[in-house]
């Protein structure tokens, strides 16, 4: 089994930051993407930002130039550093995994439980 765990959610200003974290643990042999996504009230779930194993960085236009995604490889980790937060930005912010549990088996997506982000306006 592998778990995602998320923190680091909470409320912020307008133009303030914060700091996700997801790390990934139980039986991982790799790690492919990596990603974070979000889901606001009466939306559909949407990419915020992915990183691949070799670091290869993907982002939504809404939030390019103000999150920065990374990865930890060591740590089985992937982060989101959010910028200049705006009210739009508030959602539950879900990581995602794509994880090989044995060296030949298949490649199976998993999903942390979420974190809310809120942003005062």
């Amino acid at each position: 089994q592998v778990q995602l765990v998320e923190s680091g959610g909470g409320l912020v200003q307008a133009g303030g930051s914060l700091r996700l974290s997801c790390a990934a643990s139980g039986s991982i042999f790799s790690i492919n993407h990596m990603g974070w996504y979000r889901q606001a009230p009466g939306k559909q779930r949407e990419l915020v930002a992915a990183v691949t194993s070799d670091g290869t960085t993907n982002y939504a236009d809404s939030v390019k130039g103000r999150f920065t995604i990374s990865r930890d490889n060591a740590k089985n980790t992937v982060y989101l550093q959010m910028n200049s937060l705006k009210p739009e930005d508030a959602a539950v912010y879900y990581c995602d995994a794509d994880v090989r549990t044995t060296r030949w088996g298949p490649l199976s997506p998993y999903w942390g439980q979420g974190t809310q982000v809120t942003v005062s306006s």
